[in-house]
């Protein structure tokens, strides 16, 4: 086994030593090292107090209660930016199933690795020591773990799960990152310890679910959390789609359909607000079915499934610029497209409806569903139609701020003072653009602004009404006689 120890890690061990102390590189960088694989982060622990690592490294940071000292190295590679040196530590009881009671240094590495979540977390490399040959210190069978592709919890399962229950769902971030399965009495206690999750802060369950989305195996991590009884306590609402049958157009269930959904989404590596859409954009169809067997309908799910994506997503306190994001492709997904029944126009205000920069996003969410309900093309003609006519009508006027006249321009044609009616002449306007982009040159707008001008408030308000209410064909009477096709 080859394992290499980048410069910086062994400048600081040296510095270590020189001043007396030990040093061993620990937790999940000698996982990774000892599977060969480029650690994302490298821990160090000490015998040394916080305050003696201070004084070695001047360039350093220490703003936590765990003995955690930051140490800046300005090297070039990110993943050893800043190395966390920690003082041998063990916990004292856990007040809450989150933070122990209090924190006391020890004397040992062995004491320290003690208190390790994993087997495979609970490895150390000395780094003190003047051998050439590197060792690793495995007191618990870390490195029989590694090689049969087990998660096992370090010593007594119910007792890791009881110190911090974010634990329960580290397992199976674990299992699917490394693809590894999780030993059976680990998952058992996993299963029985399973509402501890309950007490967690939601944004560590949202970081550990983001990090569960985000690996190949995204699928099997939320199997994986609901066969272990977390799901509940995460997003409770994708349970309603468990054993929820739909129609003669679908072959799996809800649930299945949303997993495999979002399998497609993590095979092909795309983005967060992508997979999270697709995992959710059929969470609606349990609360919005009506009937049941081959002819089940599931009318206006996608509205509910917004709802639903919105509160799901704001309870775990995701960003909001990642909520919008998601609710939209929910919302959005079941766009009806067929080949010459819409037109340029149609496409432009679809365009404007969901957003230029969202609609390569939504149209991934397409395929997701697609192949998330058994069908072998994920991007059929229709689809690839629809993207060319994206592309053909993407440089468009979309927005009143494509138009060649602004809201300065049309209060110095009209001399008027800022107010509603500026907003409502560009709604018209872009009405008019929308249908031809020909219109869209300064000499016909400014004649068309003199024009609305005239108009007295109400008739103006009525008009920016309908152009702003106009229905895209992608949502007209051609697509209420699909749904009703289709059952959707």
């Amino acid at each position: 086994m080859s394992i290499k120890i980048p410069k910086e890690i062994k400048a600081i061990s040296e510095k270590l030593s020189a001043a007396g102390f030990q040093a061993y590189l620990v937790g999940g960088c000698v996982r990774d090292l000892v599977l060969q694989k480029k650690p994302k982060d490298w821990d160090i622990a000490t015998n040394a107090l916080p305050e003696e690592i201070q004084k070695i490294f001047p360039d350093s940071f220490y703003e936590n209660k765990f003995g955690t000292v930051g140490v800046k190295t300005n090297a070039l590679d990110k993943s050893l930016e800043v190395v966390e040196i920690t003082t041998f530590r063990a916990e004292g009881d856990y007040f809450d199933n989150r933070h122990p009671e209090r924190v006391e240094f020890v004397k040992t590495i062995e004491e320290d690795l003690a208190r390790r979540d994993f087997t495979i977390n609970a490895l150390a490399i000395p780094l003190h020591l003047k051998s050439k040959k590197i060792k690793v210190l495995d007191k618990y069978g870390g490195k029989k773990d590694l090689r049969k592709k087990i998660i096992r919890a370090v010593g007594n399962p119910p007792e890791r799960f009881e110190e911090d229950a974010l634990r329960l769902m580290r397992a199976i971030r674990l299992a699917v990152e490394l693809d590894f399965q999780i030993e059976e009495q680990t998952f058992q206690a996993i299963k029985n310890k399973s509402s501890l999750l309950k007490v967690i802060a939601k944004e560590r369950i949202r970081d550990e679910l983001i990090r569960i989305i985000m690996t190949e195996k995204a699928a099997l991590g939320i199997i994986l959390l609901e066969d272990a009884g977390l799901l509940e306590y995460i997003i409770p609402e994708l349970r309603e789609g468990i054993g929820c049958t739909q129609n003669k157009h679908h072959i799996y269930t809800v649930f299945e359909h949303n997993v495999r959904a979002l399998n497609y989404t993590a095979e092909k590596k795309y983005s967060l607000e992508v997979r999270l859409a697709a995992l959710l954009h059929d969470v609606g169809k349990p609360r919005s079915k009506k009937g049941e067997g081959e002819n089940a309908t599931f009318y206006n799910h996608e509205v509910i499934g917004a709802r639903m994506a919105l509160k799901i997503l704001d309870r775990l306190h995701f960003p909001k610029e990642i909520i919008e994001k998601v609710v939209l492709l929910v919302r959005y997904h079941l766009f009806y497209y067929n080949v010459g029944e819409v037109t340029e126009s149609g496409v432009r205000r679809f365009l404007t409806k969901v957003g230029v920069e969202n609609v390569d996003d939504l149209l991934k969410v397409r395929e997701a569903d697609r192949i998330g309900s058994g069908v072998p093309k994920a991007v059929p003609y229709k689809l690839r139609h629809l993207k060319f006519m994206i592309e053909k009508v993407r440089k468009d006027p979309i927005s009143p701020k494509m138009l060649k006249v602004n809201g300065n321009d049309i209060m110095g044609i009209l001399n008027i003072p800022p107010g509603p009616k500026i907003g409502w002449i560009l709604s018209i306007l872009l009405e008019e653009v929308l249908d031809d982009p020909a219109k869209n040159n300064k000499e016909y707008l400014e004649k068309k602004v003199r024009y609305l001008g005239l108009l007295s408030e109400d008739e103006l308000k009525k008009k920016s009404e309908e152009a702003q209410n106009k229905k895209e064909e992608f949502e007209s009477g051609i697509e209420k006689e699909i749904r009703k096709k289709y059952f959707v």
